[in-house]
């Protein structure tokens, strides 16, 4: 199962080594990860998207709050939450195939950011599913580059994130 975690941390060196180190010591896989500051400049938030079971990740997350620098940990599994990526994808194009590629930009809200010789980058955001479905359209035309920050989200009302 498809997990989403946060967690606030203290904005120091080596706080995201030993968040990582303790899902890979339980031999998880991250699939994507973002960390940034918050509103406050000495707390950032990790946004940790993970793949297994239920009853290991919490056991994970209890640990995780027990690292010092570690100031809370959710599991937004279940939670209704805005999420968000950003992708930057180079397609291949030729005279024939650019419009229609911008067409189909166009359509997923995706804006074209850079036109090289033989080539166009598309910056694309959105959830996962759309992120996906847009790259999946893409490789008809041959992706050339593909960049994807890890997800990022927020719990909608006052819910905390």
């Amino acid at each position: 199962m498809k997990h989403t975690i946060s967690a606030l941390v203290e904005n120091k060196p080596g706080v995201l080594a030993r968040a990582a180190s303790l899902f890979a010591r339980r031999g998880f896989n991250i699939d994507s990860l973002a960390v940034a500051e918050t509103e406050s400049p000495e707390v950032s938030r990790m946004i940790l998207t993970v793949t297994g079971d239920d009853c290991v990740l919490e056991q994970i997350c209890r640990q995780l709050e027990k690292l010092v620098d570690v100031i809370k940990v959710l599991d937004h599994t279940q939670d209704a939450t805005v999420e968000r990526e950003l992708c930057l994808i180079k397609v291949k194009v030729n005279r024939k195939t650019r419009a229609e590629v911008i067409q189909m930009a166009n359509i997923f809200r995706g804006e074209i950011v850079d036109v090289g010789n033989g080539t166009v980058i598309i910056e694309i955001t959105g959830d996962t599913a759309k992120i996906d479905a847009f790259s999946r359209l893409m490789s008809d035309y041959g992706i050339e580059e593909l960049v994807r920050t890890g997800k990022v989200v927020l719990a909608r009302g006052l819910q905390a994130t």
